[in-house]
């Protein structure tokens, strides 16, 4: 891989350049991409809110429940599971790229954390309560405490972390605690206030007729999503894949793919072959409201979710050794490049179609018509993706996070003769 020497005067302080990515990580985060948006698209539709009397009178709804197994079985947790790796990786690679250029990668990654901190609340507040940016960047903040880290240290201190929340989901259990109380009764309270009731929570939005009825339900979203997290443990969660991620990239095996084929055979077969069989209660278990109790829902998701993903990103990366020039991972790989921009523009597609401030059709689809519907979002993005990249170096957002992370203007335009 060709290494790009620091010119005078940068203090060793750069991104990283084209001719310095690992292409198979734009692929998986393009991958992510598709998933992430069919696993949020049927609570930005509205669906997500809605009874089983309403949901049952959509088009379409005997497939319905056919399709909420699929999501649960195959894409639940899965996909978020692949970004949260790829942020630990990406990490390792902030550290490594600056340290060569003999800086200190620590302001340029806290800066870079700050500024991902205030994208997501302007996301989580201003566009979609389903925001996962603020909980990254705030993590973010933790990750370097374990750069000092052996590899041994880091692999148990994220076993742990991802085992706590069964421990957790046990516990409360047993004793009939609910940790989220207090921020249901804040989200109550601020509904009340402004008379979101449970007759009209899944119309709101669709029937918001400003942008201020809009902001209105939002900021309620924004407790709504904090419960979710405790509820589920998923800061226990992220911090856990944030570190294997970050092991993945000290090790550099996203660069040693070749030399580590047999080791991806074997993730990738005891991934599928414990994932698939325990996703499949799991995804039983979520449609049926935990049958068994929150504590072996909960061990379920450890059991099927995470090996599922693993074997993922082993199944593509196998693949990608297999068949490097197949044209479908330049689609993957456009709008993992542009992750971000990609990532915020999918909620911006789900105000405009479903809210009422826009073409107003939430809480009108079924889910197979919504899931649909975000896949052929993501391919627009691909296109989209593609074209711009033809012409531009870096996503729009992309290129407003590295200026203000390394505090200077980096040309946006290619060069005619430079390809991505």
């Amino acid at each position: 891989m060709e290494r790009i020497l620091p010119k005078k005067g940068t203090n060793g302080i750069a991104p990283v350049k084209s001719t310095e990515r690992f292409i198979i990580l734009d692929v998986l985060r393009g991958f992510a991409l598709l998933g992430i948006v069919m696993a949020n698209f049927p609570e930005f539709s509205l669906y997500t809110f809605m009874s089983a009397e309403e949901t049952a009178a959509l088009p379409f709804s005997a497939t319905d429940r056919w399709s909420r197994y699929l999501l649960y079985l195959f894409i639940d947790g899965k996909f978020y599971t692949i970004f949260s790796l790829l942020f630990g990786i990406g990490f390792s690679i902030i550290l490594e790229n600056v340290a060569q250029r003999g800086g200190n990668a620590m302001p340029v990654f806290y800066r870079r954390m700050v500024i991902l901190a205030f994208i997501g609340l302007l996301h989580l507040f201003f566009l979609w309560s389903g925001d996962i940016l603020l909980l990254y960047a705030l993590l973010g903040m933790i990750l370097p405490l374990c750069r000092r880290l052996s590899d041994r240290s880091l692999l148990i201190l994220a076993a742990v972390l991802l085992f706590i929340p069964v421990l957790i989901d046990t516990l409360c259990e047993t004793t009939h605690t609910n940790l989220s109380a207090a921020v249901v009764a804040q989200q109550q309270i601020y509904c009340s206030r402004y008379g979101i009731t449970n007759e009209n929570f899944a119309y709101w939005l669709r029937d918001a007729s400003c942008y201020e009825e809009v902001f209105q339900f939002l900021i309620q979203g924004a407790w709504v999503r904090l419960q979710e997290f405790i509820d589920g443990n998923r800061y226990f969660k992220v911090m856990g894949l944030f570190i294997i991620g970050f092991y993945i990239g000290r090790q550099h095996l996203y660069a040693r793919l070749e030399e580590k084929k047999v080791w991806l055979e074997k993730v990738f077969a005891r991934g599928a072959l414990a994932g698939v069989p325990v996703s499949l209660l799991y995804a039983y278990s979520a449609l049926n409201n935990h049958p068994w109790g929150d504590s072996i829902h909960s061990l379920l998701y450890f059991f099927g979710v995470y090996p599922l993903a693993f074997a993922y990103v082993a199944g593509i990366c196998m693949l990608w050794l297999k068949y490097p020039h197949w044209p479908v991972f330049r689609w993957f790989a456009a709008p993992g490049r542009m992750a971000l921009s990609n990532y915020i523009g999918q909620s911006l597609c789900g105000m405009l179609i479903f809210y009422g401030i826009g073409l107003g059709l939430g809480a009108g689809m079924g889910l197979t018509l919504v899931v649909s519907l975000a896949a052929g979002i993501w391919l627009i993005q691909a296109i989209f993706s593609r074209i711009w990249l033809h012409y531009c170096q870096f996503g729009p957002l992309e290129w407003i996070w590295r200026m203000l992370t390394y505090g200077k203007i980096f040309r946006l335009i290619r060069n005619q003769n430079e390809k991505w």
